[in-house]
């Protein structure tokens, strides 16, 4: 038998989405790389109020912290889209869907926490 060869010690976080793609979990990884890009792609201002919670069918489902932000992303939902495209090539969501559910202060979006948090 081979020994086995040693590697540098790297975070969770940069080999997640190859594992989740080996597991068959494309979805999965998809979903951790947007959570991972959050805030660079829609910009700061909108990751205070908004968090990415699942992924289904293309379609990136986000919890808001309160209606009028809620409105608020729904009307500007063909450029967050574009930002998203940039940002994730391939990996980005087809359409995204905005629900009032996210508590800032908490940090949880709807008593769940929301994709890539590690802090559970």
């Amino acid at each position: 038998m081979k020994p086995r060869r040693r590697t540098q010690p790297r975070q969770i976080g940069a080999v997640m989405g190859r594992v989740l793609d080996d597991l068959g979990l494309a979805g999965a990884s998809s979903a951790f790389r947007i959570a991972e890009l959050w805030a660079e792609a829609v910009g700061p201002e909108v990751a205070r109020h908004c968090r990415p919670v699942s992924v289904r069918g293309g379609v990136l489902e986000a919890e808001v912290d309160s209606s009028v932000w809620c409105q608020q992303l729904q009307m500007q939902r063909p450029e967050l889209l574009e930002r998203l495209r940039e940002t994730l090539g391939v990996d980005a969501p087809r359409d995204l869907r905005f629900r009032v559910g996210y508590t800032a202060r908490h940090g949880t979006a709807g008593g769940r926490a929301p994709i890539g948090d590690t802090k559970t």
